[in-house]
């Protein structure tokens, strides 16, 4: 069997945090750890051509990660993110924009990838400027038999109840987190609780799984028939950064390989507790956390 080939779709960029600049970006972070856990994670992406944008590709590959899908932009800059880690290793995050994924095109070649990925994860970030929502449903639009994903990664305001209501409809999976929800329930009018609000969710948009993560109150996993909801792993957090992302990636590995939610949700917990005993988005992976 070929590894599970997931696509990250949307934005690569640079988290400058106080002492240092890490790569990431919720897309190439998932991508990173698809790859690490043992399958066939691949970005797509766009980049300066520039200094950073360079930089990014070169260390991509060099985590073994397939660049062909990341486009260079020759007017606008590869991304940043100013970063901010609170004394609970919480981070908070500023984009500019007008970037280069703010400007996300596919050739033939990305189409053609789109419709042999068994799944694709893609957020509401990337969708904040035109072109690139366009290219994000055009993806979707032809990745014809993948799992579709939606880690909604709410950030400043650069959603729209129109963006995110179209990115449901696209979607088989949801992925939030606890605060996220909460904007959510007011922009849509869902009921108070966690689970009714996500079923409310799965019933309007036809999901087949909703995931709400809630850091160290655990994570719940809700399909029409089964519950799954799991304390977290307990760890002495570094920082938080990509270990969303990391659950995101544990969490399609196992239910494409049709694991009981109740495994899924450990095994997704387990990963994303050791994302946050690392600094940066894309550590390491021990060997014993892949499944490929």
């Amino acid at each position: 069997m070929h590894p599970i080939l997931a696509v990250g779709l949307g934005e690569i960029l640079w988290d400058v945090l106080p002492q240092t600049c890490m790569l990431g970006g919720a897309p190439a972070n998932f991508a990173h750890h698809v790859n690490a856990l043992g399958g066939a994670g691949v970005p797509v992406s766009r980049v300066g051509n520039d200094d950073l944008g360079r930089e990014a590709l070169s260390l991509l590959v060099c985590r073994g990660l397939n660049i062909d899908a990341v486009s260079l932009d020759p007017e606008h800059p590869t991304g940043t993110v100013d970063a901010r880690v609170d004394e609970d290793g919480v981070a908070t995050y500023v984009f500019p924009d007008n970037v280069a994924w703010d400007f996300l095109a596919l050739d033939q070649s990305t189409l053609t990838l789109a419709g042999n990925a068994d799944a694709v994860c893609f957020g509401s970030l990337a969708q904040r400027a035109e072109i690139s929502r366009r290219s994000i449903h055009r993806f979707l639009d032809a990745a014809e038999k993948a799992l579709k994903v939606f880690d909604i990664n709410l950030r400043q305001d650069f959603h729209t109840p129109e963006t995110l209501a179209a990115s449901l409809d696209a979607a088989n999976v949801l992925k939030i987190n606890d605060a996220e929800l909460d904007v959510v329930r007011r922009l849509f009018s869902l009921p108070q609780g966690e689970q009714p609000a996500l079923q409310t969710l799965m019933k309007r948009h036809g999901l087949d799984l909703a995931v709400l993560t809630r850091g160290d109150k655990g994570s719940l996993l809700l399909s029409p028939d089964t519950v799954s909801d799991l304390p977290a792993e307990p760890v002495d957090v570094v920082d938080t950064i990509g270990a969303g992302d990391a659950f995101t990636a544990a969490l399609v590995l196992g239910y494409l390989k049709r694991w009981p939610l109740d495994n899924i949700n450990r095994y997704a917990a387990r990963v994303a507790a050791y994302v946050c005993s690392q600094p940066g988005a894309m550590p390491e992976i021990p060997h014993e956390l892949r499944v490929g």
